[in-house]
């Protein structure tokens, strides 16, 4: 569930996914590695939550995976 009723707001996909579209926004292309590792200069954030924000990114067509294997923002 995106937004559960029995825990804090800044533990969801929702509000985790929302740092890294914002860390994605200032580069546009990234590698995975490399977003995750700026994602966890922006707030603290374990592996598995990250790949749920991706997947949830991913779903929304807001973020696409580019030929070379990087994370890339949709226009």
């Amino acid at each position: 569930m995106l937004l559960p009723d029995n825990i804090h707001p800044e533990q969801t996909i929702y509000f985790n996914g929302a740092v890294v579209l914002k860390v994605i926004q200032s580069c546009r292309e990234m590698d995975i590695l490399d977003l995750y590792i700026q994602t966890k200069i922006e707030r603290e954030m374990s592996m598995p939550i990250f790949v749920l924000c991706l997947d949830w990114l991913f779903l929304l067509n807001v973020i696409s995976m580019s030929d070379q294997g990087k994370v890339k923002l949709c226009s």
